[in-house]
Order: C-alpha cells, then sequence, then structure tokens
C-alpha cells in the first residue's frame, strides 16, 4: 500500500508502518535515483536533506513557522547534527521520515529524528537548532508559543 508522499501522516499510520511511539509526526516519500551513491543504496548525506525537509513539516504541522512571507521565516542555523546508519535504502522504496523535540534551551533546542522503512528504523538523527535575529549572528529567544507547542507535544524539556 502506497504513503501519501511528503504530507503529515496520522498516528494510527505511523504505527501500521513501524514508527517507535515516541514518535507522533511524520511523512512518507520515496527513494530517487540522484539521491543513490555508488553502492546503490541512498548517499549518507542525503539524510540531512530529509531531515530538513521534515522540519520545515514539523514546524508547519505545529504551527510554529509557515515559511511563505519572509517577515515570518525564522532564522534558524543548524550548530551541530548527527546521524547513525541501522540499515540501507535503495531505489524507489518508501521512507517515513518522522522527527520530535527533545529539549529546548533560552535560544535553542534539540531534534531526534529516524527514518523507517520496510518497519524498522533505518537511521537516526539529532540536531540542535538555533533561532538568530534577521542579522543572522545575534541569539534570539524561542518564543513562548514555541516552547509551549513542542513541550505539549513532544514532552520537551527545558535544559536550563
Amino acid at each position: 500500500m502506497s504513503l501519501p508522499l511528503l504530507t503529515p501522516l496520522d498516528i494510527p499510520t505511523l504505527r501500521a508502518r513501524g514508527v517507535p511511539d515516541v514518535f507522533n509526526i511524520g511523512q512518507a516519500d520515496r527513494v530517487r535515483f540522484h539521491e543513490l551513491d555508488v553502492l546503490n543504496h541512498v548517499n549518507n548525506a542525503v539524510y540531512l536533506s530529509w531531515f530538513e525537509s521534515f522540519r520545515v513539516a514539523y514546524m508547519r504541522d505545529y504551527g510554529i513557522a509557515n515559511f511563505v512571507a519572509s517577515g515570518e521565516r525564522p532564522v534558524l542555523v543548524l550548530r551541530n547534527v548527527d546521524v547513525e546508519y541501522k540499515a540501507p535504502l535503495h531505489l524507489d522504496e518508501e521512507y517515513i521520515v518522522v522527527g520530535r523535540s527533545l529539549s529546548y534551551r533560552r535560544t535553542s533546542w534539540k531534534m531526534q529524528y529516524a527514518v523507517v522503512a520496510r518497519g524498522q528504523v533505518c537511521a537516526v538523527g539529532h540536531a540542535v537548532i538555533v533561532l538568530m535575529e534577521e542579522d543572522a549572528v545575534t541569539r534570539k529567544a524561542l518564543p513562548q508559543a514555541f516552547i509551549d507547542v513542542i513541550t505539549e507535544k513532544d514532552g520537551a524539556v527545558f535544559e536550563g
């Protein structure tokens, strides 16, 4: 059964596809030819792009940002990111990228990601994202509405 691609999936669909219970939002896509490396599986750098696409959908779905009007686009800087690869993905395979916010500080937050295919977790990742002022130099405090939504929906905790 094919999933709707690049569309937020509901929780029953996520669970039916083997997504761990800690994740409540995800979107599906299909591996494309240009994402493969010489070993004929998804290139490791592609996962970072998948995480970024998911992060935009996550922020839209959670009502944090719409990324349409330039004045409403948050200035986000990826401070660090890591990926642990567990199983390869191949051409035309459907996969689901899921994520959640684990914790937050005054100007940044930590996200956890997973890529699920064939009922198994194929990769996991983490990222620390910093909210910046328009000058892209000065850190900006996370809005309370953002903190409220990641706390309520993901169980994110303050790290101090």
